[in-house]
């Protein structure tokens, strides 16, 4: 099987579908397609409001085009499914962004044609899930007239160092033949090389422990720092010391939001949950993680308390809202739990974040946040929840102006030196 001249049709255009599908664009013929007309309407004008490509990646992909419509994907015969995969609000993996847009492909795949996917999932999920859904809608039989492969993705949001390109590729395909043509297919675009793993169980499980062991690594960190709090010894003057080791792995403790940290855990713990194993060790650092936003409020309060600073009625300023640094991306951000605890106490919450998209703030969690950087004086907390650029350049004596006189600051993020801020993680 050679798939190194067909149409190649990406499915979603989000922070993994769309650079996927310009750096394909460079080199052959690609058809971005999304369900969001909008979404499809900016990218023909050459913008990006993830801000994961540049407009002149994007007119560099001289050989993609995009489009909403179903009929646009038949005369593809690869198909990459880059879609989300969220977990509902019991922590459940919410497959139907997957199963949609198998449903999708299978109405129009051709005969022979290659379906790789690339969000994760639970090992087992693409063969359990997925491929009857394209059966079904597709009429066709698995390994006889379709085949499928798995790569997942590895995009690091706001990271403008560590690029797809520059990214090792984990590949698999349905049968050995698919598997080697799947490699083939990545190598044309992956500088760093690919891995081609021996099943697609394989590779879904490899990249949904990824996730899961920074996840317990900073649930580590995140429940010294309790500890810590607790002995009055700072948790980052520990890690710098403890660092000095050679074999010492460099985690601190902080939120843990995203789409991919913050929830991936769930999609193993579902599959061990139901092959009869309840497992322990993942779902105690997702408590612990899931946690750490209730604490920032609550130190923040104590704090408040301590100072003789009144908690009812009084003005607090949350700063940043997305999961990251330097990025706009506000899904599944933890951020919006320290908002919420603060608003328990009946404080008034505001929220600036030079990154966000206002009306995406308010859909997603009915926050109406500020539209630019408030007047200084006006709060008796100031919560420094992210790292933007914006905030490191204030510095301590700018993000302390924002606050009353004695007003509490809490730094999330232990960006600013040690002993400006009231509390940190």
């Amino acid at each position: 099987m050679n798939l190194s001249h067909e149409k190649i049709a990406i499915i979603g255009l989000g922070y993994v579908g769309l650079p996927l599908a310009v750096e394909f664009g460079k080199h052959r013929p690609v058809l971005g397609f999304d369900v969001n007309a909008a979404r499809i309407a900016e990218l023909q004008s050459g913008r990006d409001s993830t801000l994961e490509v540049s407009p002149g990646d994007l007119r560099a992909a001289t050989h993609l085009r995009y489009s909403a419509s179903t009929e646009d994907l038949r005369d593809c015969r690869v198909f990459i499914v880059t879609v989300p995969t969220p977990v509902d609000k019991a922590n459940r993996p919410n497959m139907t962004p997957l199963i949609k847009a198998s449903e999708t492909v299978g109405t129009v795949m051709p005969e022979g044609a290659v379906v790789i996917y690339e969000s994760t999932v639970y090992p087992g999920a693409t063969e359990e899930v997925c491929v009857p859904v394209l059966e079904k809608f597709s009429g066709k039989e698995f390994n006889v007239s379709f085949f499928c492969g798995y790569s997942p993705e590895r995009i690091n949001p706001g990271d403008k160092e560590h690029r797809l390109p520059t990214i090792k590729k984990v590949t698999s395909g349905s049968t050995p033949e698919v598997a080697e043509a799947v490699d083939q297919l990545y190598k044309q675009i992956i500088t760093a090389g690919t891995h081609k793993a021996s099943s697609i169980k394989v590779a879904e499980a490899a990249k949904v422990i990824e996730n899961t062991q920074r996840d317990i690594n900073i649930a580590l960190m995140n429940e010294l720092s309790l500890i810590f709090h607790r002995l009055g010894i700072d948790t980052l003057e520990v890690l710098q010391a403890a660092g000095t080791k050679w074999n010492f792995l460099s985690f601190r403790p902080g939120l843990v939001g995203g789409h991919c940290i913050g929830v991936d855990p769930y999609y193993l713990t579902h599959k061990a949950q139901e092959v009869g194993y309840h497992p322990e060790v993942i779902l105690a650092g997702r408590r612990v993680n899931d946690n750490m936003a209730n604490h920032v409020a609550d130190q923040t309060v104590k704090l408040m308390l301590r100072k003789g600073l009144p908690v009812l009625g009084s003005k607090v300023l949350v700063l940043g809202l997305t999961f990251k640094e330097n990025c706009p991306d506000v899904r599944n951000t933890k951020v919006v739990d320290i908002v919420r605890r603060l608003q328990g106490y009946n404080t008034q919450v505001d929220v600036f974040d030079p990154w966000i998209n206002l009306e995406e703030a308010e859909h997603e969690y009915g926050l109406k946040c500020l539209a630019e950087m408030p007047a200084p004086g006006q709060y008796a907390a100031v919560v420094l929840a992210v790292g933007h650029h914006q905030f490191m350049t204030l510095g301590e004596v700018g993000i302390k102006a924002l606050g009353q006189r004695d007003a509490v600051l809490f730094d999330v993020k232990g960006i600013l030196p040690l002993g400006t801020a009231d509390g940190r993680l």
